[in-house]
């Protein structure tokens, strides 16, 4: 009897280590183990930069044991507020959420306040709303390191047009904000027009502009689809203007290299991706955050 307790004792130590080794995000519920579920909530998968962070989170969030739920608001912001409602009834652990309107997109955080699902917001803010964290580029100084750019390759008072992203969209206001900071002193911006962050739209406004406009020497989009819009309009006009997106997203990046677009401000998706699936596991845990977690940016260039 004293061997057979032995044994017990050691195939019991056995059960309780294999359990140890399992992901600290597996919960259990009626006796079975359930993953850890993200509700990922992304405003567009037409544009590249946010399918490189939807598919950053899923692949980091695979890794650590969890599992991702996403819902594509298609930049409107009623289907954006339905399908967080919608992952708040499917009884997601935490929500990351990619706002298209960071206004509208606050009665969906205060929902998911009241069912206690804690909500972490990415590239864009909510306005209203308990977050924990929002995991975003420094838009403001990415706003000031394009007029930076433009005011050191064209000089002062050159004539210059703004693109704009969505009216409602943190990142257009904060991004504006950077860019006259040094604009408005330095730069003449002889138009700002809002063209959604949609490469389409890109170039029908800037085509507007330029038959409106004349002399116009350098573009700041809010995003690098706007900028390639533009240089698409910019090239059927038979113009040299300097262009400066903001993203760097893979197209970009290649127009940047064949001599296109002048320059964008570098975002780095991929990473910011990972830093929300790490802030989630910390808040998880029972971890606080920073307000913010600030990703950096870079400047590409040609040269």
């Amino acid at each position: 009897m004293k061997k057979f307790g032995a044994l017990l004792i050691i195939f019991t130590m056995m059960i309780l280590s294999a359990c140890s080794m399992e992901s600290p995000f597996v919960k259990e519920d009626s006796g079975k183990g359930n993953q850890m579920t993200i509700g990922l909530s992304i405003s567009t998968l037409d544009n590249p930069f946010f399918v490189s962070l939807r598919d950053a989170i899923v692949e980091s969030a695979e890794a650590n044991g969890m599992k991702v739920v996403s819902v594509n608001a298609q930049n409107d912001a009623s289907k954006e507020i339905s399908g967080i409602e919608d992952l708040i009834q499917q009884g997601v652990d935490i929500l990351l959420i990619n706002p298209t309107d960071s206004s509208a997109v606050s009665s969906a955080v205060q929902s998911a306040n009241s069912a206690k699902i804690p909500v972490i917001t990415i590239d864009r803010s909510a306005d209203k709303g308990k977050v924990e964290t929002l995991i975003t580029s420094d838009n403001v100084a990415g706003g000031e390191m394009a007029a930076n750019f433009i005011l050191e390759k064209v000089g002062e008072n050159a004539k210059v047009v703004e693109l704009q992203g969505i009216a409602g969209a943190s990142a257009t206001r904060e991004r504006g904000e950077g860019f006259h900071k040094v604009a408005d002193s330095n730069l003449e911006v002889i138009a700002s027009q809002p063209a959604d962050f949609d490469r389409t739209k890109g170039l029908t406004v800037m085509e507007n502009t330029l038959q409106g406009k004349k002399g116009v020497q350098a573009v700041f989009a809010h995003n690098d689809e706007m900028a390639l819009g533009a240089v698409e309009a910019i090239k059927s006009a038979g113009l040299d203007v300097v262009v400066v997106g903001f993203d760097g997203t893979e197209d970009a990046v290649k127009a940047v290299e064949a001599g296109e677009l002048t320059a964008t401000v570098a975002q780095q998706p991929a990473l910011m991706g990972k830093e929300a699936v790490k802030a989630a596991e910390k808040v998880l845990n029972g971890e606080k955050l920073d307000d913010v977690i600030k990703v950096p940016l870079e400047l590409k260039t040609k040269e």
